[in-house]
């Protein structure tokens, strides 16, 4: 293990003896130097359970102590972050909190969509006792998976949004000595995620509170484009990850393709640490490689556990598997690569400690393999996550002091410490808005008054829950490394929640930017109060559905990741609002300009008894040759017309620039020039000249060969090369103009100009040519002409409407 360096200790030395209690810390210290993390907390317990009749001066003096390291613990992580370790951090936990989140594990569920997540979590809840019966995903039983909460979920047989469980696993270890089992009980806090593209923001958002994960990967398939994604999120909140091949009883399977493409397309070290016992439909169960010893699942449910010798016709191929396995793990851990230079063969024990190490230190995964649907090899996988992924104080967090100019400080896992938590999930319930936090530091009590670091308002959590799927269980206190949903607070997702005195603030989670919009309404005006009342709320739970009002169209717009993600929204609001709305594609913000110079000679003359209308305006309109703003000149000489008249003329001009005569959109790159007219003593007023020049600037519009604009869309794609015909195939369709190309190793990047209006339905066509690998972006670049045939349509359109009004 790493120890305290000298400067971690010499700023625990000044803070313990703040506290008076620099003999306790540097005994703590002085052992945490000379013993492994797990030898220190062994010997701590012992310390407390060896005299039950210690006097109560004694269990103060050890409660102070300890009081005394954490207080110099957050001295160094407030102070100087980097010289503290998080094996520090654990080495002077209370003994008390050690045993409590050495038996923590904060894990999600994620993958490629279809892969068997739901399925898989379905089998945890299973054998972990928080289900009684196993239900399918697609509910063709009338119940449908407990994860599964959504009626829409259950009907379309995906996740939509990502829930939370929690439960605890009792795990049977042999002893080294004796070979007694031994049991553990481990709480498993679980967050099962979907697999869509479309909803990758639920994905987001849980990696982000994690502290490690489950990959399932699928036997036949392997390596996907959606697990690519994952394994993008995991790498960008460093979240060490386990990886299941699952399906192992399906035709074609085969776990060493997926391996395969762990090594190669996720450029992350894996091996098997399973070896399966017979292949698709004759998968009975697995080698488990670390001890050796064949495991079959049995039983209705697979609910018993059998373990065997290894069959004889697996025994040589499973030795190959388990010195690959150590020859893997040689280049990442160094102590396996001294006992690998060294021709000694590591034991058992020294493989699974390799395995922990590496996966947490992001340099490796374990594979293992089972089919959730089959029931088998679930336990083995809920096992190895108590193995290989780590408990809360064993990984960093960070969050900024806005007291001192946003100075990094790393969090502590202690409940001793003032409280920080993070709140990462909002949702709509019966009983108000829930908001699902994670305690990084200190703990939550029901009543506790803590502050929101993003808007300084103080606020009383009035109920704390632990959520089970849809199901709620009331709970009075939640300490450091748990999660849990809190009623009663109101506030935004990725806002930070701290005790009054400190100014922590964490950093939230990354949210993409939408790549699709619908223009949306109401079809019973009736209907218009719950239809802003669901267009408030999903967009306070899902940061990556958007609603804005366009300002020349007056179209309310919705956009998001995808069709199927603004879809699921419509039909939400039709269900659980009972809005009936009518969607279709936004209206393209065109423009409109002119190409030639042209005269004009107008004259207003209207005689309604008493004083009439009376002006005359004469000059010329031309293009400015610049698709820029518009510009009105006088150039009157002798007076014809006065200085008030020519300003309303020219207010004239700008409101006529406002709505074009051809579509109704906005006038670029248009110049009128004002030069003689004519005024009447009694008849002539600013309203009537400025009457008179927007009959003009119609008029001479028209007669200057008009022309549409439309938006081109810088458009950034980026996919494999293997797919790189294909996209510019799509481009081509949509006459972009493609400006630059840069081929990588793996992936190109490509830049074309395209028209906005030909944009719409792209993201379904890419990820169709690009089997779901491929992204764009979109911004806007620059006003062209519009193609002529595409004028004509427009033209025609508008004059239609115009007739229907």
């Amino acid at each position: 293990m790493r120890v305290p360096s000298l400067a971690t200790r010499g700023c625990l030395r000044k803070a313990a003896l703040y506290n008076g209690e620099w003999q306790a810390c540097r005994r703590t210290f002085a052992s945490a130097t000379t013993l492994p993390i797990q030898h220190q907390q062994a010997t701590n317990h012992q310390r407390i359970a060896i005299h039950p009749g210690t006097p109560r001066q004694s269990l103060l003096h050890q409660q102070k102590r300890w009081q005394s390291a954490a207080a110099a613990v957050q001295e160094t992580a407030v102070h100087d972050p980097n010289a503290l370790s998080q094996d520090a951090i654990v080495s002077n936990l209370d003994p008390k909190e050690a045993a409590r989140l050495d038996k923590v594990r904060n894990i999600g569920i994620a993958a490629h969509i279809d892969s068997g997540k739901t399925t898989a979590t379905e089998r945890v809840l299973f054998y972990t006792g928080r289900i009684k019966d196993i239900h399918e995903v697609r509910g063709r039983d009338a119940v449908g998976a407990k994860m599964d909460s959504m009626d829409l979920e259950r009907e379309k047989g995906i996740t939509i949004q990502s829930a939370a469980t929690f439960c605890d696993w009792v795990k049977k270890t042999p002893d080294p000595v004796t070979g007694e089992m031994k049991e553990e009980k481990y709480h498993i806090n679980l967050i099962d995620t979907p697999g869509h593209i479309d909803f990758t923001i639920e994905v987001e958002r849980a990696l982000r509170v994690l502290d490690g994960a489950v990959l399932i990967l699928c036997a036949v398939s392997g390596v996907q484009s959606q697990t690519v994604t994952v394994d993008r999120q995991m790498r960008r909140y460093n979240v060490p990850r386990i990886s299941f091949v699952n399906k192992m009883d399906r035709a074609g399977a085969n776990p060493w393709k997926a391996i395969d493409g762990i090594n190669q397309k996720l450029k992350m070290a894996a091996a098997a640490v399973h070896v399966p016992i017979g292949m698709e439909d004759e998968f009975k169960g697995v080698v488990d490689l670390i001890r050796m010893k064949a495991v079959y699942s049995e039983g209705e449910n697979g609910e018993i556990i059998r373990e065997d010798e290894v069959p004889a016709d697996l025994r040589e191929f499973a030795q190959e598997k388990r010195r690959k396995l150590i020859e893997t793990l040689a280049d990442v851990d160094e102590e396996i690569a001294n006992a690998f230079l060294d021709e000694r063969t590591p034991s058992p024990t020294e493989i699974k400690d390799a395995i922990r190490r590496s996966t947490i230190a992001l340099k490796f995964t374990p594979v293992l393999m089972g089919s959730a649907l089959a029931d088998k090899s679930i336990q083995p996988m809920l096992d190895a996550v108590c193995d290989f992924l780590p408990n809360p104080s064993e990984v960093e967090n960070l969050a900024l002091d806005r007291k001192r100019a946003e100075a990094p400080v790393k969090l502590v896992s202690y409940n001793s410490l003032p409280f920080v938590g993070l709140a990462f999930k909002l949702e709509e319930s019966n009983f108000g808005q829930l908001t699902y936090v994670r305690v990084y530091q200190g703990s939550l009590r029901k009543g506790q008054v803590v502050t929101n670091a993003r808007t300084g308002n103080k606020v009383k959590i009035p109920r704390i829950v632990r959520m089970h799927s849809n199901e709620m269980e009331d709970v009075q206190e939640i300490g450091a490394g748990e999660i849990c949903a809190v009623f009663g607070i109101d506030c935004a997702s990725g806002d930070t929640f701290a005790d009054g005195g400190l100014g922590y603030s964490m950093t939230s989670m990354f949210v993409p930017d939408p790549v699709i919009s619908l223009s949306i309404k109401p079809k019973q005006t009736k209907d218009t109060p719950n239809f802003s009342k669901a267009m408030s709320r999903f967009q306070r739970e899902d940061p990556t559905f958007r609603v804005h009002v366009d300002n020349e169209s007056g179209e309310s717009i919705i956009s998001g990741m995808g069709e199927l993600h603004l879809s699921i929204y419509v039909e939400r609001m039709r269900r659980e609002y009972n809005v009936e709305v009518t969607t279709g594609q936004p209206q393209v913000a065109y423009r409109e300009t002119i190409t030639q110079h042209v005269p004009f000679d107008h004259l207003l003359k209207k005689q309604t008894g008493g004083a009439g209308d009376y002006a005359r305006v004469v000059g010329y309109m031309e293009p400015t040759g610049q698709l820029g703003d518009n510009v009105f000149e006088q150039k009157v000489v002798g007076g014809t017309i006065s200085e008030k008249y020519l300003f309303a003329c020219d207010k004239g001009f700008q409101a006529s620039c406002v709505e074009g005569p051809l579509l109704g959109h906005k006038v670029l790159g248009t110049t009128m020039v004002i030069n003689d007219g004519a005024t009447h003593m009694t008849d002539s007023s600013e309203l009537a000249f400025k009457t008179a020049t927007q009959h003009a600037f119609r008029q001479a519009f028209r007669a200057g060969q008009p022309q549409v604009l439309e938006p081109l869309m810088k458009t950034v794609v980026t996919a494999p090369n293997e797919f790189q015909g294909n996209i510019v195939g799509l481009l081509n369709k949509r006459n972009a103009v493609i400006n630059d190309t840069e081929i990588g190793a793996d992936d190109f990047v490509l830049s074309a100009d395209c028209s906005l209006n030909s944009m719409f339905g792209f993201s379904s066509q890419l990820r169709a040519a690009s089997q779901g690998k491929g992204e764009f972006t979109m911004e806007f670049s620059h006003y062209s002409p519009a193609p002529p045939q595409l004028q004509k349509e427009l033209i025609a359109k508008h004059e239609k409407e115009k007739y229907k009004r």
